[in-house]
């Protein structure tokens, strides 16, 4: 049997959620090791793109290391993006059925699942950022409920919660992020 093919960087994950972390871990290992860290930061009002730069910042000077922050919104069309980076407080107060009910005087039920990873090699350093979008829409709740609201969110006829782990994690919306994630990092082996 060969070895296993050695990590070439190490990161950080700054997450408490197990289901982040093996969605990540499925997408970025061998290639970049990823371990965990639940911390937790301060999250700023603003942009995804501010929010993601501060938990960064944050969290590089509290570990004194690499790390990887993730932010996630689900941006609803009909409503100008909302509720987009808040989204994880809506789900808590209003669930499933809410987020449902906030579309309901709009025949526009697309949305925009939006992942933003800020990457930083430790503090001082300027976040880098990678950001992948998929598009979908907004639907009642299918498929088991154990993650977030991939129930309510459908990408080609198909909730994220009836997809199986393989099948999300080759469309969804962090691995398009992930994705650009690797390649900058293959591109600064290169160099």
């Amino acid at each position: 049997m060969a070895a296993p093919t050695a990590a070439r960087h190490l990161v950080n994950f700054i997450t408490g959620n197990a289901n982040k972390l093996s969605e990540v871990k499925a997408i970025l290992e061998p290639a970049i090791q990823v371990e965990s860290q639940a911390l937790d930061l301060l999250e700023i009002q603003g942009t995804l793109e501010e929010v993601t730069r501060d938990k960064c910042r944050r969290a590089a000077d509290l570990i004194q290391g690499p790390v990887l922050v993730e932010d996630t919104c689900l941006c609803f069309n009909a409503l100008n993006g909302l509720p987009g980076p808040y989204i994880k407080w809506f789900l808590h107060d209003i669930g499933h059925a809410g987020l449902n009910n906030l579309l309901a005087a709009y025949e526009d039920k697309s949305a925009k699942a939006v992942c933003t990873f800020g990457y930083s090699p430790g503090p001082g350093h300027e976040p880098i950022l990678f950001q992948g979008i998929t598009d979908g829409k907004i639907v009642p709740a299918r498929g088991p409920s154990n993650f977030g609201w991939d129930p309510i969110f459908e990408y080609g006829g198909k909730t994220y919660a009836e997809m199986d782990k393989s099948e999300k994690n080759l469309i969804s919306h962090r691995y398009r992020a992930l994705a650009k994630l690797q390649e900058w990092f293959a591109k600064e082996m290169a160099s």
